[in-house]
């Protein structure tokens, strides 16, 4: 390799040596975060498709709503968690809705008829004050095994 470079210094060929009779114009480079992983803007996608077909993906949802209700947190990867969120948080609006339908509602989704009535108990009292954002995802470190990205999804 050395023998290369000392041979194309020779033959005085500039395709590896810098020149310094540059003609054109500067580019200016920003300074740009290299840590940080590219992102794409996802437009026209409804929601993540967790890489489950759609009968699956639908247990899945169902099966964690039901149990960070029960539970009030879990620890499950973060993009189950954030796709879980909305589906917690629509329960316990049908719980602070109160009325019929939406007891049928949320018996429809959730897995546990005892629960949905705790939740239809709880949910007034304990939500009064607040018009969203029941639950919060907190990042934990990644799995061992896959280094898949872990979180925590719990009720506030």
């Amino acid at each position: 390799m050395r023998v290369l470079a000392i041979l194309l210094l020779l033959a005085n060929v500039t395709g590896f040596v810098s020149n310094s009779n540059f003609v054109g114009r500067p580019v200016q480079v920003a300074n740009v975060d290299t840590s940080s992983s590219l992102q794409m803007i996802s437009h026209r996608k409804g929601f993540k498709k967790l890489g489950k077909p759609a009968d699956q993906r639908k247990a899945l949802l169902r099966a964690l709503t039901t149990e960070v209700i029960r539970h009030g947190r879990i620890k499950t990867t973060l993009v189950r968690a954030r796709a879980v969120r909305k589906h917690v948080d629509h329960m316990i609006q049908l719980g602070k809705r109160g009325d019929l339908h939406a007891r049928r509602q949320a018996m429809a989704w959730m897995y546990d008829k005892d629960l949905v009535h705790s939740l239809f108990e709880a949910a007034p009292d304990r939500y009064a004050d607040r018009e969203g954002g029941y639950t919060r995802v907190l990042r934990t470190v990644a799995r061992q095994g896959d280094n898949a990205k872990m979180a925590i999804i719990e009720l506030v």
